[in-house]
């Protein structure tokens, strides 16, 4: 089996940022959330909260969208085209995503794409809560290991050595840069 990180891997972008921006751009009412979006970044950025409660709260612009799974299939009909043509041309039936970004978010999209395996963020689509940790780095490797005891990576990618947990478990690793491939441990040379 292969496993994948979604953003800056397999999709051109952060998906969570781009819904972010999608969301300003498609529903003003989220504008309201800007200031305590800030306050809570910087808390974050001075080490003073987790990035787990800072996504939580900054996510919490989720209560003003009305119709969510609607609104997420608006915006993945406009994204679909930031998946990567050579992840399209290389999937698997038994490819595994493996993502911080939240799960409800990727869902549509891996459906369309027919990926029948996820683990990401389990994050409350309605208030932006967690329910759990951030699926960010060890968690990742703690995710894959309760969603299946026997497994064997064929092939790792990912845009980021925060993914070494899983790229240590892997037959071989790739870093994405852009559309192009590099051998994990020949790249951080």
């Amino acid at each position: 089996m292969n496993v994948y990180d979604f953003d800056e891997t397999i999709y051109n972008g952060d998906s969570t940022r781009d819904f972010y921006f999608y969301t300003l751009k498609n529903k003003k009412s989220i504008l309201k959330y800007i200031p305590k979006q800030g306050f809570y970044f910087v808390l974050f950025a001075l080490g003073i909260i987790t990035k787990t409660k800072f996504k939580e709260k900054f996510y919490s612009f989720f209560k003003s969208i009305k119709n969510i799974d609607d609104f997420l299939e608006e915006f993945w009909n406009e994204h679909e085209k930031n998946i990567k043509e050579w992840y399209i041309k290389n999937q698997k039936e038994d490819d595994i995503i493996i993502s911080a970004s939240p799960y409800f978010l990727l869902l549509p999209i891996c459906k369309r794409l027919k990926i029948n395996h996820l683990l990401a963020s389990n994050v409350d689509k309605f208030t932006g809560k967690y329910d759990g940790e951030n699926c960010w780095g060890e968690e990742k490797v703690k995710r894959l290991d309760k969603y299946t005891s026997d497994y064997s990576i064929d092939e790792f990618y990912s845009d980021s050595y925060s993914d070494s947990p899983l790229a240590n478990l892997a037959k071989k690793a790739y870093i994405v840069k852009g559309n192009e491939l590099y051998d994990w441990n020949e790249y951080k040379k």
